[in-house]
C-alpha cells in the first residue's frame, strides 16, 4: 500500500511546494521593490489565486491519467514542475526588464510541451500577469503582446513529432510576435514608426529563437525521439522476448512474425499506427507459452521493457475485451490479420499440400466475424473494412511463404 501511495504523495507536496513558492517568490520580490502594504497584498492573493488554477488544472489532468498529457508528460510530471518554479523565477525578474524583452512566447510553448496545451496556455497567461502585477506602471496592454503571441505559439506546436520541421512554425511565431510587438508600440503607445523602435523587438525576437531552437532540439532528442528509439528497439526480431519466445515455440513465434507484416502493411494503407500494430502484433501472445493469456499476467512484459504508452494502450485493448467498450481500427487489423495468418497456419499443419483459395477462405473469415457479431464493438468505417478485406486477398504470394 505504501508503493501506491507514495506518488500521489509526491505529487500533492509538488502542488504545495509551487504554491508556497508562487506566492513568496511575489511577496519577495513586492516587498523588496518597496510597494505599499496594498499592492504587496494585491500581488502575493493574486499569485496564489493563479497557482491554484495551475495546480487545479495539473490535478484534472492527472485524473484523466495518460490521456490528460501530451507525449510521455503522465510519467515524467517533475519536468513540468520544474520548468514551472524557473518560470516563476523569471517571471519575478522580466518585472525588472522592460516589457518588449520578455520571452513569454517561448515560456508559452515549453509550458506546453511539458503538461498540455489548457495548462500551458493558463500557465503562460499567468506568469505574463504576475510580470506585469511587479513592473513599475504595468499595464494590460503588454499582455496583449505575450498571450495572443502565445496562443497561437502552443497551436502551432501542438502535434509536435519526430517528422515535424519546426523551421515553418518558428518562423510564424516570429512574425507574428514582430506584428504584435509593433502593434503595441503604435495601438497602446501611439509612437510613430522609426528605426530605433524596431531595434528592442529584434532583440525579442531573437532571445525567443535561440530559446525556441535550443528547448526544440533537446525536447525531440530526449523525449520524442526516445519512443521511436524504444520502437526500432521492440520492434527489432532480436529482441529478447522475441529470441525467448522462438526458442520455446516457434508455431507461436511464426504466427507472430507473419501477423506483423500484414498488420503493419494494413494500417500503412489505412494511415494509422504502424508501430504500435506492430508492436501489438508481436507481443499480444508473448505469455501463451507460459499459459499467461490474462492483460494483469501480461502487462509486466510491456511495462517492464519500457514499452511507449501507446502501443501498451493497444495491447491492453485488444487482450482485455472487458477493457473498452468501443475498440479502435488497429485493434481489429491486428485481429483480422491474426485470424488469416492462425487459419492458414492450422490448414497446413493439418496438410503440407493443401491448396487454399485465399480469397474464398478471407471472404469466409470476414463473414464469419460479421455472423458473430465480433466486428460491431470496432470503431472502423465500411469503407476501411473493405480495403482490409482487400488487401489480405493481395497477399497471395506472402501467404506461399507459410507453406
Amino acid at each position: 500500500m505504501e508503493g501506491e501511495n507514495s506518488p500521489n504523495k509526491r505529487i500533492e507536496l509538488l502542488y504545495f511546494i509551487a504554491f508556497l513558492f508562487t506566492g513568496i517568490s511575489v511577496f519577495a520580490v513586492s516587498f523588496i521593490t518597496g510597494a505599499d502594504i496594498d499592492k504587496i497584498l494585491r500581488n502575493t492573493i493574486a499569485s496564489l489565486i493563479m497557482a491554484a488554477c495551475v495546480i487545479f488544472m495539473v490535478a484534472d489532468a492527472c485524473k484523466r491519467g495518460k490521456s490528460g498529457f501530451l507525449f510521455d508528460n503522465s510519467k515524467k510530471k517533475s519536468r513540468f514542475f520544474i520548468a514551472y518554479f524557473i518560470s516563476i523565477a523569471l517571471a519575478c525578474l522580466f518585472s525588472f526588464i522592460p516589457s518588449v524583452f520578455w520571452p513569454y512566447m517561448s515560456l508559452f510553448v515549453i509550458l506546453s510541451l511539458l503538461s498540455n496545451c489548457e495548462i500551458g496556455m493558463i500557465c503562460g497567461t499567468c506568469l505574463a500577469m504576475i510580470s506585469v502585477m511587479l513592473e513599475q506602471g504595468g499595464d494590460y496592454s503588454e499582455l496583449f503582446m505575450y498571450v495572443i503571441a502565445g496562443a497561437i505559439a502552443i497551436a502551432l506546436f501542438r502535434n509536435l513529432k519526430e517528422d515535424t520541421s519546426i523551421a515553418l512554425p518558428i518562423f510564424i511565431c516570429l512574425m507574428i510576435q514582430a506584428v504584435l510587438l509593433t502593434a503595441f508600440y503604435l495601438l497602446f503607445q501611439n509612437r510613430r514608426i522609426s528605426p530605433g523602435m524596431l531595434i528592442m523587438p529584434v532583440f525579442n525576437l531573437l532571445i525567443n529563437l535561440m530559446i525556441l531552437l535550443i528547448f526544440l532540439n533537446m525536447f525531440g532528442v530526449y523525449v520524442i525521439r526516445k519512443t521511436n528509439d524504444m520502437y526500432i528497439e521492440i520492434n527489432d526480431t532480436e529482441f529478447h522476448l522475441l529470441v525467448s519466445l522462438k526458442e520455446k515455440n516457434k508455431d507461436e513465434y511464426f504466427r507472430a512474425i507473419h501477423t506483423a507484416y500484414l498488420a503493419e502493411r494494413l494500417a500503412f494503407a489505412l494511415s494509422l499506427n504502424t508501430r504500435a500494430v506492430k508492436t501489438c502484433s508481436y507481443y499480444h501472445r508473448i505469455g501463451t507459452v507460459e499459459n499467461k493469456t490474462g492483460w494483469e499476467q501480461l502487462e509486466h512484459y510491456y511495462t517492464d521493457n519500457n514499452f511507449p504508452d501507446e502501443a501498451i494502450e493497444l495491447l491492453h485493448e485488444y487482450t482485455d475485451p472487458a477493457y473498452k467498450k468501443t475498440k479502435s481500427a488497429e485493434a481489429l487489423l491486428v485481429l483480422m490479420s491474426e485470424t488469416v495468418v492462425a487459419t492458414i497456419m492450422h490448414l497446413l499443419k493439418q496438410n503440407k499440400n493443401a491448396k487454399i483459395d485465399y480469397e474464398k477462405l478471407i471472404d469466409a473469415i470476414f463473414e464469419n466475424k460479421e455472423k458473430k457479431g465480433e466486428l460491431k464493438v470496432y470503431e472502423v468505417t465500411f469503407k476501411d473494412y473493405e480495403t482490409m478485406r482487400k488487401l489480405l486477398k493481395k497477399e497471395k504470394l506472402y501467404y506461399d511463404f507459410l507453406h
